[in-house]
This record gives C-alpha cells, sequence and structure tokens, in this order.
C-alpha cells in the first residue's frame, strides 16, 4: 500500500522515464504526451542541457535565503526576463509556482496602494469561468465553482465579472458588442464597490483551463485597459499557462499589445524541471513600493539560484529551437487535423484556442449547446480510453454551470514533431470515437 496522500486514484501507472513528447510507466506502456503534463512542459522531457544546468548550478550554489543573498543565476535570470515581458523596467520576484505568483502579485497590488495613501483600496475584480491557483487568497479570486465549492466558508472577497468565452457568450448581442460589454461590466463592477475601494483586475489574457482556452473578442483588451486606467485600477495578468511561447507568443498579452502592471508565470517558465513561479511588476510600481517600505512578503524557496538557473537555461532552449515559431506552425497542424477528424463528430461543440493551446469541449446537444450531466462522467471515459490508446489529455470539469461541462485541453510538448502531431489527432479523435 503507498504511503502517498494521491491527487488521483489510488492505482494510477507509476511513471519511469519520459523523453520528447512520450512518456514511459513500469509496465513498459509509452504514453504521447499531448497535454504536457498539465500544459507545463515547453522544450520537451529530459532535455539533457537542462538536467545539466540545473545539476551544475545545485553543486555550485545550490539555494541561499533571499533576505541574506542574491545570487548571480537569479540576477541574470531576471534581466533575461526584463528584455521580454510586456512591461516597463520589470522587476521579478520568483517563487514556486503559480498560485504562490498570484499571491504574491496581489500583495504587490495592496502594498502598491498603501504606498500611495490609498488603504481603502482592498477589492479585487476577476472573471467567472477563470483559476489562478489553489492557495486559499488565490482559490477566492478563481471562478471556478468545483474548485472552490469545498472551501467557501473561507472564500468571497472577490468580486465578479461575466467570464470570456466567445462560444457561450454571456452578450445578448453577441457576436456584436461583446467587447464593450464586458468593457461596461467591468466599469460597472468598479463603480458599484467604489473605485476607491478596487485595488487590481485579474485575468488571463487568454484562457486557461476554467474556460477551456478561450480567446477574448477582439477589442477586448483595449477596452478593459482604458477602464482600468480610468480608475486607477492595476491589471494582474495571469500568464500561468500561456506564457513562455505556448500560444505562439512570448506571452499571450503579446497578442493584444496588453501592457499589464503585474503578469504572473509559472508552468512553461521552467518547462517542469524545477518548481518555478513568477510575479512581476513594472519598475513604477516596485519604485513606489520600495518608497513606502517595501514588500512585507516572502517564502523559504523564493529567489532560489537553482531554480534561476534552470529559468535561463529554458530561455536558452526556447530561443536555440525556435519554439514559439513552432507553436504556431505546430498549432495550426494540430487545429487543422482536429477539424478534419472531429468535423462530423455529433457532440465536439466547439474547438477553439491559439498555438499549442487547445481545448475542445464536449456537448450532449450541439444545436443547443447542452452540455452533458456531470454523473455521466463524459471527460473521465474519454481520458481512460485515450490513456488505453497510449495518449495523454488534460482534462477541465464543471465550468458550464458550476457543475456540468466537459472540456480536454490539448498541449503538447512545444518541440513536438510532425508524425507525433498527427498521432495526437488520430488518437483524439479514437478516444472520442462515440460518446452515449
Amino acid at each position: 500500500m503507498s504511503s502517498v496522500f494521491s491527487r488521483g486514484r489510488a492505482d494510477l501507472p507509476t511513471a519511469l522515464s519520459a523523453s520528447g513528447a512520450w512518456v514511459t510507466d513500469d509496465a513498459g506502456r509509452v504514453y504521447l504526451d499531448a497535454a504536457g503534463g498539465a500544459i507545463v512542459v515547453g522544450i520537451g522531457h529530459g532535455d539533457r542541457d537542462v538536467a545539466e544546468a540545473m545539476s551544475s548550478q545545485a553543486a555550485t550554489l545550490d539555494w541561499v535565503h533571499a533576505s541574506a543573498f542574491t545570487s548571480e543565476p537569479v540576477e541574470a535570470y531576471a534581466k533575461a526576463l526584463a528584455r521580454l515581458v510586456p512591461m516597463d523596467d520589470a522587476r521579478v520576484f520568483p517563487v514556486s509556482g503559480g498560485s504562490e505568483a498570484l499571491e504574491s502579485a496581489l500583495k504587490m497590488a495592496r502594498t502598491y496602494h498603501l504606498a500611495r495613501g490609498e488603504e481603502a483600496r482592498t477589492v479585487i475584480i476577476a472573471r467567472g469561468e477563470s483559476y489562478h491557483g489553489n492557495t486559499r487568497g488565490a482559490l477566492d479570486v478563481s471562478g471556478r465553482e468545483v474548485l472552490r465549492r469545498p472551501y467557501e466558508p473561507w472564500l468571497g472577497q472577490t468580486v465578479r465579472v461575466p467570464g470570456v468565452n466567445e462560444y457561450r457568450c454571456p452578450n445578448p448581442a453577441h457576436p456584436e458588442g461583446c467587447a464593450v460589454f464586458h468593457a461596461d461590466h467591468l466599469e460597472k463592477a468598479i463603480v458599484d464597490t467604489g473605485p476607491e475601494r478596487v485595488a487590481a483586475f485579474v485575468a488571463e489574457p487568454i484562457g486557461g483551463a476554467a474556460s477551456g482556452a478561450a480567446v477574448p473578442p477582439p477589442g477586448y483588451w483595449d477596452g478593459i485597459t482604458q477602464v482600468c486606467r480610468r480608475y486607477g485600477v492595476l491589471m494582474i495578468a495571469d500568464e500561468v499557462m500561456t506564457g513562455f511561447g505556448r500560444t505562439g507568443e512570448w506571452f499571450a498579452s503579446d497578442h493584444f499589445g496588453l501592457r499589464p502592471d503585474i503578469l504572473i508565470a509559472a508552468k512553461g517558465a521552467s518547462s517542469g524541471y524545477w518548481p518555478l513561479g513568477l510575479a512581476i511588476c513594472t519598475g513604477e510600481l516596485h519604485d513606489v513600493i520600495l518608497g513606502g517600505g517595501g514588500l512585507i512578503h516572502g517564502f523559504t524557496w523564493s529567489h532560489h539560484p537553482t531554480g534561476a538557473r534552470v529559468g535561463l537555461a529554458v530561455l536558452d532552449k526556447i530561443r536555440a529551437l525556435r519554439l514559439i515559431e513552432r507553436a504556431r506552425i505546430q498549432g495550426d497542424r494540430l487545429v487543422e487535423g482536429l477539424r478534419s477528424a472531429l468535423a462530423n463528430h455529433s457532440h465536439v461543440g466547439d474547438l477553439r484556442g491559439i498555438g499549442l493551446l487547445i481545448c475542445i469541449e464536449l456537448v450532449e446537444d450541439k444545436e443547443t449547446k447542452r452540455a452533458f450531466p456531470r454523473d455521466a462522467r463524459v471527460t473521465e471515459r474519454v481520458l481512460d480510453r485515450a490513456m488505453e490508446l497510449g495518449l495523454l489529455l488534460y482534462p477541465s470539469t464543471g465550468n458550464v454551470d458550476g457543475e456540468n461541462g466537459d472540456y480536454l485541453l490539448l498541449g503538447p510538448p512545444l518541440t513536438v514533431l510532425d508524425d507525433e502531431v498527427d498521432l495526437i489527432v488520430d488518437r483524439t479523435a479514437a478516444a472520442l470515437g462515440p460518446i452515449g
């Protein structure tokens, strides 16, 4: 009997090794990783250069506490990132994952307003159909009801505006005026709350698991930016799932010319080789916070030299292999293949996404877009079938109405080859098969 408190079933297979886009278990079965784990692996499994960089750094300077020392890898990584993120004079606070990054971003926003003498600014506004992490503060900001439900007595401070999903757009006039609809709802939320009380608006530039890779309508971020600037509300861009080339740009914000005040990232930052998250703010925010006495915040493992060295090695690999361009090319190939293979599937309601972040939404009725009832366990049955076929997909459920809804996310390593993309298409179509 295992002593591990498992995140999944008790009978999970044991992974032994991984290389490229493939994972091998202890029974010798090989799986094509069409989801990069949880949309994490960008540069591929088993990269020797990154592993050697990690080993070399750990042997030289494994860790020092960030309150006592900085380190060359942390300084170099921050400087490299500052050139890539869509913000001015960026300052980087490295942590251990996306949830820690969001917690750090919230504290940055709060401390910034305190330093400016605006103590009433405590309220965060976020969207429905969103996910920003599993720590208590991050979960409160998240709009994914199925994950919030057990902990609701601890939550409830976030003000919610409609989620962004063009397949299920809440705008009565859809597809006309969707960007204005969302901007108006944000402005109303700010005004109703009291502009002097709102600290920040948190959103994913392109949706992650909760909205199923939903791309916002044209003009959405222009309108949101104007509203936030009008009322002095900070913009926090959650790029945990979309950063580091996943959508065919360094960051999803780049698709829209979005320049947030704070940006968080994780997942692809280390491609899974190290627990690494990032909270990055503009130089202006940093200086105001510093002038007000600094950020009262930190983690034991933040600013980790070995983690920073891994991050640098991943940046080098993304550039050397031209993985941002490959995400665009292979993403187009994957979408075209899926559209052809699933064109006549009676339960594929929508196929959406950008780059190598793709979602298949399954519905019981395509005409009405009615979701399957949760007790039908459609996603789980498709996942089991996919594993039998040697394919790994990433599930997301309950996002249509807080209970029902079946999404399958595909986000293979950006290194995925042509024949592997075609195999993902074939195995996905076979795994979906007849659903009843």
